[in-house]
């Protein structure tokens, strides 16, 4: 059982995800956590309500992003900023990360399965148990050699680098 102050977040939750990406917005604005502005284009799911009761819950302490579990599939993040974010459990099947910062995030367990990662920084990112097949790394910026090659072999798909004459 819930207590009332976890239930009273819970509901607020809730309705933010019934709110407009346009309302959405105002109210991250109003909150100081603006620069997430992807929040606003979260489907209502219980998984996205507990996602973003984390950032509720303590607005002004928020540095970096926690996506646990959260269910991102088929959205346009283009230029995100997930560095440091954790993405363990994340279910980003079908979506845009192109241009994206994800420079120490934390896939573990995410499934990026036809995913767009194309010109994406990816220094330091963690790949344990991840599902990417389909998912176009575009030339893999910020991968070691061996991520390269495991990612590879779960089916990533990745551009040759440009021949140097």
């Amino acid at each position: 059982m819930l207590d009332s102050a976890t239930e009273n977040l819970y509901h607020i939750c809730h309705q933010f995800l019934t709110q407009s990406p346009q309302q959405r917005l105002v109210i991250l604005q109003n909150l100081g956590l603006g620069r997430y502005a992807f929040l606003s284009q979260m489907p209502l799911t219980e998984a996205n309500i507990a996602c973003v009761m984390r950032f509720f819950r303590t607005p002004n302490q928020v540095k970096f992003p926690n996506l646990k579990g959260a269910e991102l599939s088929s959205l346009v993040l283009d230029g995100v900023n997930f560095i440091r974010g954790d993405l363990t459990g994340a279910t980003l099947q079908g979506s845009s990360l192109r241009e994206a910062d994800l420079i120490f995030a934390n896939f573990t367990q995410a499934d990026l399965r036809n995913a767009d990662l194309r010109g994406a920084s990816l220094n330091e990112t963690i790949w344990l148990g991840a599902l990417v097949a389909g998912c176009n790394f575009g030339t893999g910026i910020g991968l070691s050699p061996r991520q390269r090659t495991e990612l590879e072999i779960q089916g990533g798909r990745f551009e040759s680098f440009p021949n140097v004459n």
